[in-house]
């Protein structure tokens, strides 16, 4: 039987960067910004706030780059990550749009902060593409927890049984399994949907 829905992680799944180390491998070359001091300045002390929307981004960013890279402001090092970590997987995309042809939602269920999770749904244009998006800012929790999963549920208005997953992480995909959804751990090279998730041949 077919699921009501299909739930679809954002990193890692419909974006892969090409490079392992991900969007900020060159922002010391490119920017002048020191990718350890942002890890340990920003990311370390505040990304769990930002991204469980406790804090906002700029706020949090802001008085780090003045301290480290005065010369760039929150708006260009903002740009410079949505930018490039928005390698859409168009080959995953099409097969998604077979999905949603047949009748079958499309829903994202991601880790964000609000700020990207406007830019992948409004700039991107992946509202043009999935029927909803459900993330942790917007949720104030995050997987593997089973509050983001049930809150994902509420959102939908949809029984964890009526829900199909698809997840690059394999915690999350055991997390969602442990509440009843059907998850599938999504692993490079790319597997087909029909393999990840035999009931949409159905």
């Amino acid at each position: 039987m077919k699921p009501a829905v299909v739930m679809v992680d954002v990193d890692g799944v419909v974006v892969r960067h090409p490079d392992p180390a991900g969007w900020s491998a060159r922002i010391e070359e490119d920017l002048g910004v020191p990718r350890q001091a942002l890890q340990d300045r920003f990311f370390k002390p505040s990304w769990d706030d930002v991204v469980h929307g406790r804090a906002p981004l700029r706020a949090r960013l802001e008085p780090v780059l003045a301290e480290i890279a005065p010369h760039v402001s929150c708006n260009q090092l903002i740009r410079y990550w949505f930018e490039g970590d928005a390698h859409l997987d168009k080959a995953l995309l099409l097969q998604l749009a077979e999905v949603r042809a047949s009748s079958v939602p499309l829903h994202l269920a991601t880790v964000q902060e609000h700020e990207r999770a406007s830019y992948l749904w409004d700039t991107l244009k992946l509202r043009e593409k999935f029927d909803d998006i459900h993330y942790a800012a917007q949720l104030g929790v995050s997987k593997p927890s089973q509050e983001f999963y049930a809150a994902v549920e509420q959102r939908a208005g949809l029984p964890a049984s009526a829900i199909a997953f698809i997840d690059d992480t394999e915690k999350n995909v055991e997390a969602a399994r442990s509440r009843g959804w059907n998850a599938a751990l999504c692993p490079p090279p790319r597997a087909t949907l029909s393999t990840l998730i035999p009931e949409l041949s159905d």
